[in-house]
């Protein structure tokens, strides 16, 4: 374990001390929870929803498989897995509790209750034994954790033997003139829909900037491998503006 009390790490461009920063991010997505989807659907004019059916493509999800969803929020991505897998068990853990209040009010929630289980938990020490799920994802979430490498340790540790783990994350494009398109976009738009829909500039304004903080594709690669997944690959989505990393627990 690392001593937070004197490391420090980002929050969007700011250095915090490490022991700030899940305070800071619980701020930021209790803040904007209740207008969480729509402005997923705003930002990325839907496309998220392509890249999340593209995870679950990739996941290949199976009838009787449990999940664990971390940083589920409000269950997008449990949902698609249990509606891919036709029966099995997702735990939506987040470490904000209204964003998994706004996942319990969806439809998808009622429908699929007995299926589920909403936990209010931090990635970095989940409240699991080992060896307890099948499969373990986490969307759009481990750019806000304070040290990633420790959330892809538990991973690892409360993944089963043939276990899976699954992220998908905003990335780098491997292009430089798209990139500096991609941030003009980013850095001028988002946080100015952030206040139109979610009346939150400065949550959006953290959000863009924890992006270009994230590491790019072979870095967080380097990190999944080092957690002790093999078979570890990525695939990029939309010229690399998100990445899939995929890696098996053997």
């Amino acid at each position: 374990m690392t001593d937070d009390s004197q490391s420090t790490t980002h929050f969007g461009f700011q250095d915090v001390p490490e022991a700030e920063k899940a305070g800071r991010v619980q701020g930021v997505f209790s803040s904007v929870a209740s207008k969480y989807d729509a402005m997923n659907d705003a930002m990325s004019f839907g496309v998220h929803r392509i890249w999340k059916d593209a995870m679950m493509d990739w996941l290949a999800p199976r009838a009787g498989q449990k999940l664990l969803d971390v940083a589920g929020g409000t269950g997008d991505i449990s949902f698609r897995f249990l509606k891919r897998a036709g029966q099995g068990h997702a735990t939506v853990l987040d470490l904000t509790e209204p964003m998994l209040v706004e996942g319990r009010k969806r439809a998808e929630a009622s429908a699929m209750g007995g299926s589920l289980d909403w936990v209010v938990g931090d990635a970095m020490q989940l409240p699991f034994e080992d060896n307890s799920f099948d499969v373990y994802t986490i969307s759009f979430g481990i750019r806000n954790v304070t040290r990633p490498q420790e959330a892809l340790n538990e991973a690892f540790r409360v993944l089963r033997p043939g276990g899976r783990l699954m992220v998908l994350e905003f990335s780098q494009i491997p292009n430089d003139l798209m990139q500096r398109v991609y941030d003009l976009y980013s850095f001028n738009i988002i946080p100015r829909m952030g206040q139109a829909i979610a009346r939150d500039r400065d949550s959006y304004q953290y959000l863009v900037e924890s992006i270009r903080k994230f590491p790019d594709q072979d870095m967080f690669l380097g990190m999944v491998r080092q957690a002790g997944f093999e078979n570890a690959k990525y695939r990029n989505l939309s010229m690399g503006i998100a990445c899939l990393h995929s890696g098996w627990k053997i």
